[in-house]
């Protein structure tokens, strides 16, 4: 019998009793054997107060209205959402997750249960017990009723997918509100406690000088440890102000906030920045962000610096035109190859390795599809976005297999204008440019 039904039922009965305190219509007192049972049709018929005949019939239609309701929700009537799974996967309760982690798991193979670790939550199963064994503490310490690896599992499931909080709530038999609250949490946790873990500036010399060999490698070009991009990340359903949406509408024509990220070689971020709405360009983010402050101030010094040609040249990042010249940071010299011929061999090597960082970006929005339609609270999207690139990271770490990817379309508009206060960074950049383009023109030619 249906549940609401039953309450109702219960409900009517109290009323009933109020009504007619002398009767009971389901536990009489002291029945007679010759009289008819005061539950029976007839009695409440027969009876002298009118309450029982009210109880009746409105019983009567309150059962009617049940039965109609559970037919017009019939899984074969109702229309699921685009983004909820298959029935054979609607069941997402506690015991089938605990089913799943400790018996189904250990009849399979390591591969295939990786695959099936991958499928369900975007990272094979040693990548799984890592953030949860690191979550688990301060999951713990939350006073969670739920166990901590279920609520990484449930969270994890909804950064793969791109679920929406109602579809992850009747998968598990939870309230959305439950669901989102988890998600922050766990969300706030992993763009946190493990961003420092597994998002660095590569300052130690053991690992600047795997990156910039990394790279050298790739490209020809010596002393390079990073490559820095931005990318809009769309937001669904933002409710702002007529002037504040137009800030974050982004150059593709949709609701958005910019991330900003700098790779290595290996596609690893190791900088990561989310504080602009998404029609700022990409000049304007780098500047506002730590990274831009710590580079201009001294405040990050890297231990290896080369000669070349007369110039002592510092690791440096690479970007295209989008982003301003400066000694710490290599641009193109020609968006459209309208260099020398050193200058063109320059820029087609630099964009080479800024490549990575676009490919990196494209993994991504691939392994963590929430990022390809953002559906949480623009409060909350930065720690969500951020999160996601600590799940990247642990992912390139483990050496996990790398999907198709779909990268953003190429940048276009000017070059970036460079401020007064960039003007020695500037300078120097330009000669440093040069010595690096000649210097890499008399190499290649000499071969």
């Amino acid at each position: 019998m249906d549940e609401t039904f039953l309450l109702m039922l219960s409900n009517l009965l109290n009323l009933h009793n109020s009504l007619d305190p002398t009767s009971s219509l389901l536990s009489p007192s002291s029945p007679s054997a010759s009289s008819p049972s005061p539950s029976s049709p007839s009695s409440i018929l027969s009876a002298s107060s009118p309450a029982p005949l009210l109880f009746f019939t409105l019983a009567s239609l309150l059962s009617f209205l049940a039965t109609a309701s559970s037919k017009k929700s019939s899984p074969l009537s109702k229309k699921r959402e685009p983004n909820s799974p298959p029935p054979s996967s609607s069941h997402f309760s506690v015991a089938a997750f605990r089913a799943l982690s400790t018996d189904h798991i250990w009849s399979m193979d390591a591969p295939t249960r990786d695959a099936e670790w991958r499928s369900l939550y975007g990272l094979s199963y040693p990548v799984f017990t890592t953030v949860v064994e690191k979550l688990k503490p301060f999951i713990t310490a939350s006073n969670l009723s739920l166990p901590s690896d279920y609520a990484v599992a449930m969270v994890l499931s909804r950064l793969c997918h791109g679920y929406s909080a109602k579809t992850i709530a009747s998968r598990s038999s939870l309230d959305p509100y439950i669901v989102s609250k988890i998600t922050n949490m766990v969300t706030r946790l992993l763009a946190t406690k493990l961003y420092t873990e597994f998002i660095k500036i590569p300052v130690s010399r053991r690992r600047l000088i795997e990156t910039t060999q990394g790279f050298e490698e790739l490209t020809s070009l010596p002393n390079i440890c990073g490559a820095i991009d931005g990318s809009p990340i769309k937001v669904r359903g933002l409710k702002l102000d007529r002037n504040s949406m137009s800030s974050y509408k982004c150059k593709f024509g949709y609701d958005s906030v910019m991330l900003q990220v700098v790779a290595d070689h290996r596609k690893i971020f190791w900088d990561v920045c989310v504080k602009a709405p998404g029609g700022a360009d990409d000049a304007t983010h780098f500047r506002d962000s730590l990274l831009y402050n710590r580079l201009t101030s001294g405040d990050i010094v890297w231990d290896k610096v080369i000669n070349v040609r007369g110039h002592h040249v510092r690791p440096y990042i690479v970007g295209d035109w989008c982003y301003p010249l400066l000694s710490f940071l290599m641009t193109p010299f020609s968006p459209d190859g309208a260099g020398t011929p050193a200058q063109n061999l320059f820029d087609g090597m630099l964009m080479k390795g800024r490549s990575v960082v676009g490919e990196a970006i494209g993994l991504l929005k691939t392994r963590w599809k929430i990022l390809q339609d953002l559906n949480v609270g623009i409060n909350h999207a930065p720690q969500t976005i951020v999160a996601c690139c600590v799940l990247h990271n642990l992912c390139q770490i483990a050496r996990e297999p790398e999907p198709e990817i779909q990268k953003d379309p190429d940048e276009t508009g000017a070059p970036a204008r460079v401020l007064e206060s960039e003007k020695q960074f500037y300078y120097f950049g330009e000669s440093l440019r040069q010595a690096l383009a000649d210097d890499l023109h008399q190499r290649l030619s000499s071969r």
